[in-house]
């Protein structure tokens, strides 16, 4: 729907965002300056203790400076209510009491179509519901009741009976003076091909009506009380209302509790949304008799960032799961992920409750595990890996799922989760199944020295030389990002890339990603929130920082390019290490000429890094001995030398 020019505005006028956030927040009296719209308060899009959310009333914007949420009074109340943009803008206009504008004639007499439609939808379900009282239904009442559902559940959830007959619903319908149209319109009814009149489309079954997102009734599932049945569970057709790849089970209800914190289930069933919904999880919902549709996917994500999938635990329901971490890879994001609780073996979600309660479900829920273990788990999970043809075999299909994310920090994530993971799959073992020294021989066992104390492994001197390297230039990356953050953003693909070995490193650089592109103000407020003032401080209190002159220059350019040379050895070095350990693993009694050649090109890489050639820019030369040369000094004396030389051959003549 387009609106007119200024309708938005308008609302706006009429709104105040500090008076829609104050129903969400608690104001910080002491931050907070009512007099000039100037409003603080804990986020409502994250915990946190202090108030780092900001609402400018007279603008008419907020900011999170912890989460970096922000918008304006529409996307407050589309990310708070779980609503999308034009049910906000309805929510609103109502508030400020203004009439939504009308809709051209053509798109109005579609949605005056659609009303009827629901209208004939909703009168269907009253006569469903009364026909689950009478006594035709009596084993219908039966089988719920065995499922656990009362009198009191099945009005809850709306529940009715769709009677053995041909045509009670048609005849009914028909007889409250409805449109034939209208009744096969609505996917109640179907056309006969005898001649005769059209035939109801649920008969001799339990119904189980299907709204949408704005609480309408749209369509209707059933489940066959005859066992002989060829369909156990019918939906309603396709129609102008009902498209069963874009809607989900128990919608609107599930978006609510999400929004209050409920976790979001899915479900396979409606028996399994209707059984989680009475033990208290009140966000499931359930696909509509089909695999979950990247519209439904995308429709799961706008309720809540991290779904879990609860599936029937037997081998359709992980190869169901199998098939949604396939469809989800490519959209995986930083806010946008799945995890999966699949159930014991033999059970669904409704089977789980019934025999252990609620608590058994929450346990499931708990152990629900992220998408990156159910993709290692299916390339891994029974193959023989006894020779190098069927390691590389494996190695190519989890790169191949990789390659397929989209969103590069994930991506590189999920290579580095995927790389640890492979290399303790692939280390060989000694006799006493411990991981043997670097150059052990198969077979022979060998006692592992003492484990260090947690102070002694928490020093960068007690890792060595290169650790301590790489400690001091994490440090020195990070200082210059902190100095520099204009630079965050020009290099940010590069230092998506970087893993940082300091945990607060780590903290520090993600942090730093965070506010890419965000004033400086901005930046040193928001890093002090995300990482703490304490990691900041014990960045740049660290002495060796202090040497380095571009830290104490305000000059952009050569920061960008010491930042720059000191991201390349950095991921020279880093990269090194992990051919290294790669290379260990895969040598088992006698060497191997590919392990041999990729060493060679890592160490030629890790000096390329450390020698860069004069278009780099560079300030310094490396000497064959390893020596870094001031490239203005070393110029100087070369200078120098040749005049001496050339002095030399004068005094001594022909």
């Amino acid at each position: 729907m387009s609106l007119p020019p200024g309708f938005l505005d308008e609302i706006r006028n009429r709104t105040s965002l500090a008076q829609v956030v104050g129903r969400r927040v608690v104001w910080d009296a002491r931050k907070s300056n009512q007099g000039k719209g100037d409003m603080w308060a804990p986020c409502p899009f994250h915990q946190e203790a202090t108030p780092s959310f900001h609402v400018d009333d007279r603008k008419g914007y907020y900011y999170c400076f912890g989460c970096q949420a922000k918008g304006d009074v529409f996307t407050f109340v589309k990310e708070t209510e779980n609503v999308d943009f034009m049910e906000a803008v309805k929510i609103l206009a109502a508030e400020a009491g203004m009439q939504m504008p009308a809709r051209d004639p053509a798109a109005q007499a579609k949605a005056d179509r659609g009303a009827l439609l629901v209208e004939v939808c909703e009168a269907a379900l009253k006569w469903f519901r009364l026909q689950l009282k009478t006594a035709a239904a009596a084993e219908a009442r039966a089988y719920l009741s065995r499922r656990g559902l009362d009198p009191e559940a099945c009005a809850r959830w709306e529940l009715g009976f769709a009677p053995p007959g041909w045509q009670g619903l048609w005849e009914h319908l028909r007889g409250a003076g409805t449109a034939a149209e209208l009744i096969l319109e609505a996917g109640l009814a179907r056309p006969s091909d005898r001649g005769r009149d059209p035939y109801d489309t649920f008969r001799n079954r339990i119904v189980f009506p299907i709204r949408d997102g704005r609480g309408r009734a749209i369509a209707f599932g059933g489940r066959a009380m005859d066992p002989g049945d060829n369909a156990k569970y019918l939906n309603s057709p396709e129609t102008p209302l009902f498209d069963k790849g874009r809607n989900l089970y128990n919608h609107a209800p599930a978006r609510a509790a999400a929004g209050r914190g409920a976790p979001l289930i899915v479900a396979e069933g409606y028996m399994d949304v209707i059984a989680l919904g009475e033990a208290g999880f009140g966000a499931a919902v359930a696909p509509l008799g089909t695999a979950i549709t990247e519209a439904q996917l995308q429709l799961l994500w706008r309720i809540d960032p991290e779904p879990v999938i609860a599936l029937d635990g037997d081998k359709a329901g992980l190869r169901a799961a199998e098939r949604l971490m396939d469809l989800a890879l490519p959209h995986l994001a930083p806010e946008r992920t799945l995890r999966f609780a699949l159930m014991p073996e033999g059970q669904d979600p409704d089977d789980l409750i019934r025999n252990g309660g609620a608590a058994a479900m929450q346990a499931a829920l708990d152990r629900a595990a992220p998408l990156v273990d159910l993709l290692w788990r299916r390339e891994t999970e029974g193959r023989l890996l006894d020779s190098p043809e069927r390691r590389a075999a494996v190695d190519a299909a989890l790169r191949a799922a990789v390659r397929r994310i989209a969103d590069p920090s994930v991506r590189n994530h999920y290579g580095a989760e995927i790389a640890a993971r492979r290399r303790a799959l692939f280390q060989p073992q000694g006799a006493d199944g411990s991981a043997p020294r670097a150059g052990a021989r198969l077979g022979r066992g060998w006692t592992p020295p003492a484990a260090p104390r947690a102070a002694t492994r928490a020093s960068p001197l007690a890792a060595g030389a290169g650790a301590t390297e790489g400690h001091l230039r994490e440090a020195a990356i990070l200082a210059l990002l902190v100095r520099h953050p204009a630079l965050i953003g020009e290099a940010e693909d590069r230092l998506e890339r970087l893993d940082m070995a300091d945990a607060g490193h780590a903290r520090l650089l993600s942090a730093l990603l965070d506010l890419a592109g965000a004033a400086p103000d901005v930046v040193a407020t928001g890093l002090a929130e995300r990482a703490g003032a304490e990691t900041l401080e014990k960045l740049l209190s660290q002495p060796h920082l202090g040497v380095l002159p571009v830290l104490r220059a305000d000059d952009p350019a050569l920061a960008a390019q010491c930042l720059t040379e000191e991201i390349d050895k950095l991921l020279a070095e880093r990269g090194l290490a992990r051919e290294v350990a790669e290379a260990v693993a895969d040598l088992t009694d006698r060497g191997d000429e590919r392990v041999t050649w990729r060493l060679s090109e890592a160490a030629a890489a890790n000096a390329r890094a450390g020698r860069p050639d004069r278009q780099s820019g560079s300030e310094f030369d490396v000497a064959p001995n390893g020596v870094r040369l001031d490239r203005a000094e070393r110029a100087a004396l070369d200078g120098l030398l040749a005049e001496i030389g050339r002095t030399d051959g004068r005094k001594r003549g022909p």
